[in-house]
């Protein structure tokens, strides 16, 4: 007995049973690809609340770092 769940392709909007596909959450390969391609050229962003503090990296980096540095010895 096959499980039958309809679903909504999030990229072509097409009914599939979502059971049925090898490439979920998409209806088909070429779907995934296509979300695929907006994600390497950003077309999608995960935003975020405030813009970075480059000083702030550069210490989580350096801290970072050291941590590894530490944990060598």
């Amino acid at each position: 007995m096959t499980k039958k769940f309809q679903v909504k392709c999030p990229s072509c909007k097409k009914a599939f049973n979502y059971y049925d596909s090898e490439f979920r959450p998409f209806c088909c390969e070429r779907c995934r690809m296509v979300d695929l391609g907006h994600w390497l050229d950003e077309n999608y962003r995960v935003p975020s609340k405030s813009p970075i503090d480059i000083d702030e990296l550069e210490m989580a980096l350096m801290s970072g770092e050291n941590a590894e540095t530490n944990s060598e010895e």
